[in-house]
């Protein structure tokens, strides 16, 4: 290695002006997979930079199961993976983002990996039990109350009853052809067999008839041989109940990393801050924070570790420290704990915030009484939650939840004064407070709860009372108080080393289930199963959280420049339920309620009769019909639907399916019921092939075709917010057109570039903008206002980086429908302008009828504040100048002239 710390001498002399100086100007979400390499993501290094983007913000890049689709099954943290290319292709990526001023961030999956046997950490586990190095890499009780557990590790992975499988041969002992070790070969992978357990000097034909399947004594000594290895196979289902380890969420194909120890934090850790150092990467976003033990310990261990390595840095890559954000979901009024020292979070927050400021406030009630109506369930959003929890607690979580339980009554045995709570007790009060909980997690490190987990806890008291109804002064109410002293991670003073490990590991394991117990039962369970209004069922949002008004929205802004000033702002994700123009275009039925009430009632009713799909259900469904329709698409796409209608309807019936289990009222992954599903398919069915569903796929495809152009106005509205408010813009893959997407693997579909990068080349300079309606349909109005926008950002990187934001007021009939900010930074000044809650109005904009659409500013006018409201003034978008009026006011009918939007510019030497 050359002094440099760079050893090949790569990036000695490249040049940073996008990611040297300090965090990210603008990134772009990227998903890597065999079908999208980390060669094919180079190929795109031109036009992401010809966009304006800083950083290229990739995927998991350790190497991940075979043929993953998202990376985030990791099996080796030591190595990037050989299907994206191997490191090799990661350098020459780095090289080639580097030529063009471009940096890289990695997203790093330090909780969990994936619980396979092409895991050697995992294999070894399975081969060794205990006795095995990795035995503590993972989360495993071995000493599970189950005997037949004790010191072994559940193996869920059968597809049926152990018996059964046994019995049809499914379990099967085999040579590995290229290294000689015996196996066991079951649905789910082929094991390792411990040595020991297999009779010496025996040949492998010899084996195979010892322990054929096939004879009855042949499956009885495969039996005692498989009681003999240090993991207990057994069917699918017996997981909720009988796991013994930490999982990711309750996917027992992922398994809990205990990355709080040094020595696993280091293993996990290595090539992410080899790469760092050696300048390849520049900063790293940590997936599922919550899912850590400790996550403000991890963090000050990480930046202390990335501080070392950024001292070795090449000089080409110096920069202050690494950008680091981490996945975060946001309750409302929720911040990041003010103890971690990061950048902020990916943005599920402000995709919450941007969407809930496009839905009036005034349609929450009526389209709430119309689903009420539909589903005959009247039950606040906030008890449906309650229940959904219930629900996993009692069957997806109850393994977690009773370790919990008798880790508590251990701690309670431990006091006269109370060690008479019973196990049965201690579990009734804490699945109350589990039901109750209002946030993914709480922070009790560092000697206890924060004042924000306080908070949250007291709430949480408060709430589980009421459902235990748990009157002061009853002994629910003192068992309630005292399972929360127990869990306050609150140093007390005369404990013993065992009493005091007894209740870490008691607020480990809470702190350690509610992140999952959250995420399953509101965006898993509830988002799929309550939708007055599916634009605001998305990641981060919260199901009686309908609207934000503009006063809220500017509070949220300023908050984040204060304590989060680069912190990603998000739209789409991958993980995100519905594309982020779908959703815009779905808020415009929110400023008219009772015409959407009225046809969305006609459509449902206009569907086959019968049980199923229930009437919510098929309202489930029009909502997105609507809202997926592509908008390049005209109505006769419904009325006489080919083969580029129906291979979208069958991307609809993914959606459906998906949706219909997520929500486990009729059917669910673990227990489909076939006849619901097919009734449920069968209303696309009669959309495509029947006379009178087509007829009505037609209507409904005109109702979107007409609402469309409204939709887009909104899509601009979020696209320009998010590109101009305070913090980093971030891109996910392909949106940079109009978005439409479903829920995964829907968002996660091939990007056509060969396209983006045609539409981008007649974008980019000084011509005008095409505002055509065909452009608009197209998606180029999205590009080209993107690309102009991070120009923008680019000319002007401390004004957008650094500025302040303050809002700037309207005057006039229009008042109440502009947001406007300015932004301000030693003498440069940018003035953010957006329509809100009027998109109806303006959808001739959209139409290529601006000068109508204008028409609706008459009269309002921004007033500007001094000196701004001085000079003169340009249009970032088309370059026009503009000049405010003798008394600092600036109509909007001028700033607003040919688009929804607008971004404007002024600089004084």
């Amino acid at each position: 290695m050359n002094p440099s710390g760079d050893p090949k001498g790569e990036y000695r002399n490249a040049r940073r002006e996008g990611s040297g100086a300090g965090p990210p100007r603008a990134t772009a979400r990227l998903q890597l997979h065999a079908g999208f390499t980390l060669d094919d993501a180079r190929d795109r290094v031109d036009y992401y930079a010809d966009l304006g983007v800083s950083h290229l913000y990739l995927s998991p890049i350790t190497r991940a199961r075979p043929g993953s689709t998202h990376g985030y099954d990791v099996i080796d943290h030591a190595a990037v993976n050989p299907e994206l290319g191997g490191e090799p292709a990661l350098r020459r990526l780095a090289q080639a983002a580097r030529r063009r001023g471009l940096g890289l961030i990695a997203d790093i999956v330090p909780n969990h990996m994936a619980a396979h046997p092409a895991n050697p950490w995992w294999r070894d586990v399975l081969a060794l039990g205990e006795a095995s190095a990795y035995s503590r890499h993972f989360d495993i009780d071995w000493q599970t109350p189950d005997p037949a557990l004790r010191g072994k590790v559940l193996l869920p992975v059968l597809a049926g009853p152990y018996g059964d499988c046994l019995a049809r041969g499914d379990l099967r002992l085999r040579r590995d052809p290229d290294s000689g070790e015996l196996e066991l070969e079951a649905p789910g992978g082929r094991y390792p067999v411990a040595p020991p357990s297999i009779p010496r000097g025996i040949d492998s034909r010899a084996l195979a008839r010892l322990y054929d399947p096939g004879e009855e004594s042949g499956r009885e000594r495969l039996h005692r041989l498989l009681e003999r290895q240090h993991y207990r196979l057994a069917w699918w289902r017996t997981a909720p109940d009988q796991i013994n380890w930490r999982r990711f969420f309750e996917i027992s194909e992922l398994v809990g990393v205990r990355v709080e120890d040094e020595a696993v934090f280091d293993a996990v850790h290595a090539l992410i801050l080899r790469l760092y150092a050696e300048g390849i990467l520049d900063g790293l976003r940590i997936d599922h924070i919550d899912g850590l033990a400790a996550p403000g310990a991890y963090l000050r261990r990480l930046n202390q570790r990335l501080a070392q390595a950024c001292a070795g840095r090449p000089p080409a890559c110096a920069q202050p420290r690494a950008y680091l954000v981490v996945e975060k979901i946001l309750a409302p009024g929720e911040a990041p704990d003010p103890r971690w020292h990061i950048d902020g979070t990916t943005g599920y927050d402000f995709m919450d915030q941007a969407g809930a400021l496009l839905h009036a406030p005034a349609a929450e009630a009526p389209l709430r009484a119309f689903w009420q109506a539909l589903t005959g369930d009247m039950r606040p959003p906030r008890e449906q939650l309650e229940a959904a929890r219930r629900r996993m607690l009692a069957r997806h979580f109850p393994s977690e939840r009773l370790a919990l339980v008798r880790s508590l009554e251990r701690i309670a045995r431990l006091d006269g004064h109370t060690r008479d709570w019973s196990a049965n007790a201690i579990d009734r009060a804490l699945s109350a407070m589990l039901a109750a909980f209002p946030v993914y997690r709480t922070y009790a490190e560092d000697g206890g709860r924060g004042e924000a987990d306080r908070q949250v806890c007291r709430e949480a008291l408060r709430r589980a009372a009421v459902l235990l109804d748990a009157r002061p002064g009853t002994a629910d109410a003192a068992l309630l108080a005292q399972v929360d002293r127990w869990l306050d991670g609150s140093d007390v003073p005369g404990l013993d080393a065992p009493a005091r490990a007894e209740r870490d590991q008691a607020l480990r394991r809470f702190q350690q289930l509610t992140p999952p117990l959250a995420a399953k039962s509101l965006e898993d369970t509830l988002l799929y199963r309550y939708g007055p209004l599916l634009s605001r069922n998305e990641v981060g949002a919260s199901a009686d959280a309908f609207a934000l008004a503009p006063a809220a929205f500017r509070a949220l802004v300023d908050a984040r420049a204060r304590a989060h000033p680069h912190a990603m702002l998000a739209t789409a994700t991958h993980d995100h339920k519905r594309g982020e123009d779908a959703r815009a275009r779905l808020a415009v039925l929110s400023e008219m309620p009772q015409r959407w009430r009225d046809t969305a009632l006609r459509w449902i009713q206009a569907l086959p009769a019968g049980e199923a799909p229930t009437l919510a259900d098929r309202y489930l469904l029009v909502q997105t019909l609507v809202g997926a329709w592509p908008a390049d698409w005209d109505a006769s796409r419904g009325a006489q639907p080919g083969d580029e209608a129906a291979h979208w309807l069958e991307r609809v019936a993914q959606w459906q399916l998906k949706a219909l289990r997520e929500a486990k009222l009729h059917t669910s992954w673990t227990d489909p019921d076939p006849v619901y599903e097919d009734a449920a398919r069968g209303a696309l069915g009669f959309l495509l092939a029947d006379p009178r569903g087509r007829e009505l796929l037609g209507e409904i495809a005109g109702f979107a075709f007409e609402l469309a152009p409204a939709g887009l106005v909104n899509s601009l509205t979020q696209t320009l917010l998010r590109n101009t408010l305070p913090g980093v813009p971030d891109l996910y893959q392909g949106t940079e057109l109009w978005d439409f997407s479903l829920v995964d693997p829907d968002n996660r579909r091939p990007v056509d570039y060969a396209r983006r990068e045609s539409l981008l080349a007649g974008a980019r300079g000084a011509a005008p903008i095409d505002l055509s309606e065909s452009a608009w349909r197209a998606g180029s109005v999205k590009l080209t206002l993107i690309q102009r926008l991070l120009a923008a950002r680019a000319r002007l990187p401390a004004l957008f980086a650094q500025g302040g934001c303050a809002a700037v007021p309207a005057e006039g009939p229009r008042a109440e429908q502009v947001l406007a900010w300015l932004r301000q930074h030693e003498g440069q000044n940018a003035l953010i302008v957006a329509p809100h809650l009027c998109a109806l109005r303006l959808d001739g904009y959209a139409r290529g009828r601006s000068a109508q659409a204008r028409g609706h500013w008459a009269d309002t006018a921004l007033r500007l504040p001094p000196p701004a409201a001085g000079g003169a003034w340009h249009d970032a978008l088309d370059g026009r100048r503009l000049r405010p009026l003798a008394d600092g006011r600036l109509p909007l009918a001028e700033s607003l002239r040919d688009m929804p939007v607008a971004l404007c510019l002024s600089v004084r030497n």
